[in-house]
């Protein structure tokens, strides 16, 4: 006869990613003839459940390499920029988002820049990024247990001098 326990465990109960461009601006000390290069370094970000959904605030440095005085000089220009996703993820079997909950945010792409403009004097960028989350929370599985009476074997003390009386009668000379 089967019955069934539950069992309190903690599971992933959402997940989700999403790809978001953001456009962002620089302006350098000098006018810029030529941007040489732009790169992100310095992401950091964090998540935090409000009201069933998730906010990923998060930060990072570009730094970008121009050209100015009729490209005969180079310079780096850098900004920090803050950036705050919203997502609102679909949890598994029922299940709410809570304070108890664990919130996991993964970079699954680096910030990218993927466009670059001059604008009289003022650099302009698109950076692509993308995100991943999952929400870790408690969850209940059911298992079902068998119930069997007969786990171990009864013996008797009469069966264990039937085994010692089978070898007290083997003959150890028997191979010689």
């Amino acid at each position: 006869m089967a019955s069934f326990k539950e069992i309190v465990t903690k599971a992933v109960i959402g997940k989700a990613k999403k790809t978001s461009v953001s456009k962002f601006s620089v302006t350098p000390d000098e006018v810029p003839d030529t941007v040489l290069g732009c790169w992100v370094i310095n992401h950091t970000f964090e998540g935090r459940g409000q009201n069933g959904v998730v906010y990923i605030t998060g930060g990072f440095d570009v730094n970008v390499w121009y050209s100015y005085n009729n490209d005969t000089k180079t310079a780096v220009a850098t900004k920090h920029f803050t950036y705050e996703d919203k997502m609102n993820i679909r949890l598994k079997d029922g299940a709410t988002l809570t304070d108890a909950s664990e919130i996991i945010v993964r970079s699954l792409t680096q910030p990218t820049v993927t466009d670059v403009t001059t604008d009289a004097g003022v650099v302009n960028l698109s950076v692509e990024k993308e995100l991943g989350v999952e929400i870790v929370g408690n969850t209940m599985i059911k298992v079902s247990v068998e119930e069997d009476e007969d786990d171990y074997e009864i013996l008797d003390d009469e069966d264990t001098e039937e085994v010692d009386e089978v070898i007290n009668e083997i003959n150890e000379d028997y191979l010689k």
